[in-house]
């Protein structure tokens, strides 16, 4: 008996030791075969291809960014001209506005000349017929002869106060018309020189348009000219950005698996060392339950922000007009209107042809509710109260500007979002707000 449990106890240390070695344990499993392992040369050469490739795009990404930065800038300066061309064509109305104003005063002031000078000239008719009658009747002041035939000496007094009161009458009223007659004199000068100021300030707007027209179109040259070279460095850098990605894929698929064989290693080796556990072992012991998984908490569900107060009418108004098209010169109090030429990137859009708004006209149609406002960004600007850009609320102005002039204006709606008619070839659009070239200041025309 002893013998056969000695026998049965080196069969079952045997047997133990048999599936542990071949992996055929109730708790073991077998290795999978060992996944590539590429070499290091393959891996270093993939990396150096990667880096050849991504130095390259770095390159054409810095030639991207200085080309690109050069056409923000000519777009930044066409904004300019057009606004100014906008400022030109209101101080254009504004003088013409005077002209006509001061045209009226003239005309006022050459009637009331008229009429002061037709009283001069009765007053002289009538001074005449006297100094003749007087004359014939020897009763011009001081003439003996106008006292004689007095019956007394009160009557004689009579008539000596009758000739002095009618004599100095006639002289204060010459006094008086030559007097007027000065002050239409004066009236004709002033008018003149309000006229001729106001014609001069009209021919200085005209020219000041003629320049910014000039201007523009040396701004849109310059723009015309530099796209080229800027989509021709986009597509440099989309076949370098793809060569880059092709290179870098090769490395990560090299890397991985290098990894990836890191990782078979790793759990070959965690399985030997539990095939050596359990080898130790008389037999594998029946494990009860598992251990418990606790489930993390459900995470909180909180409620979302607040949608905020109601934006109002103004920013209603200019929401309406969202899918507008942009149309330069285009837009009032009534809503879109049909745009103007401005012989240049206006035109090349065919804004002269839509029916829109430009930045200033949608303020415009925005505010009509509220103010009326001019069609030119800067002054509308000009006419709010300035708030630091941290403190800004919906419905006040942004504005941008290059060169210290003004050459963008919107409206902000809050949440960092803005509504913009921005350039020619867009429409009316809700926008993040963009931060460079901002003016540090919104205008705040409503509270």
């Amino acid at each position: 008996m002893a013998s056969w449990k000695g026998r049965w106890r080196r069969r079952t240390v045997v047997s133990v030791a048999l599936a542990a070695v071949l992996g055929i344990t109730g708790t073991g499993r077998a290795v999978p075969p060992p996944p590539p392992n590429p070499s290091d040369s393959e891996i270093d050469s993939s990396r150096q291809a990667a880096e050849s490739g991504a130095a390259q795009a770095g390159v054409l990404a810095n030639q991207l960014a200085e080309a690109e930065a050069r056409l923000t800038a000519l777009q930044d300066d066409v904004e300019v001209k057009l606004e100014d061309a906008n400022k030109a064509l209101v101080d254009l109305q504004a003088a013409q506005d005077a002209v006509s104003e001061a045209e009226r005063d003239a005309q006022t002031a050459a009637r009331v000349a008229d009429s002061a000078g037709a009283a001069v000239e009765a007053a002289r008719q009538n001074l005449d017929r006297f100094v003749a009658a007087s004359f014939q009747q020897g009763s011009t002041l001081g003439s003996i002869s106008a006292y004689v035939g007095a019956d007394s000496p009160r009557d004689l007094l009579a008539r000596a106060q009758l000739l002095t009161a009618v004599s100095q009458s006639q002289f204060n009223v010459l006094q008086d018309l030559q007097r007027a007659q000065t002050d239409k004199g004066n009236a004709d000068a002033a008018a003149r020189a309000a006229l001729q100021a106001v014609q001069q300030r009209q021919a200085d707007v005209t020219q000041a348009k003629a320049g910014a027209d000039a201007a523009l179109a040396a701004a849109v040259q310059a723009q015309q000219s530099q796209a080229p070279r800027a989509g021709q460095l986009e597509a440099d850098k989309a076949a370098a950005e793809q060569r880059l990605y092709d290179a870098q894929s090769r490395l990560s698929g090299l890397q991985g698996q290098r990894q990836r064989y890191r990782d078979w290693l790793a759990q070959k080796q965690r399985d030997d060392d539990e095939r050596a556990r359990q080898a130790a072992l008389a037999a594998p012991s029946a494990s009860g339950n598992g251990p418990s998984v606790t489930k993390p908490p459900p995470r909180e569900q909180r409620p979302s922000a607040p949608a905020g107060a109601t934006v109002g009418t103004v920013i209603a108004r200019a929401l309406s007009q969202v899918g507008v098209p942009y149309a330069w010169g285009g837009g009032n109090a009534y809503g879109p209107t049909l745009g103007i030429r401005d012989g240049g990137v206006a035109d090349s859009f065919g804004d002269y042809r839509k029916i829109g708004f430009d930045c200033s006209g949608l303020l415009i149609y925005a505010f009509a509710g509220v103010r009326p406002l001019p069609h030119y960004s800067g002054y509308q600007y000009a006419l709010g109260r300035k708030v630091p850009l941290s403190q800004m609320r919906p419905g006040d102005l942004l504005a941008w500007s290059t060169a210290g002039r003004i050459h963008h204006i919107a409206l902000y709606i809050g949440n960092g979002q803005m509504v913009e008619a921005q350039q020619s070839g867009t429409l009316v659009k809700v926008s993040s707000v963009r931060y460079g070239g901002i003016l540090p200041f919104a205008s705040r025309l409503i509270g």
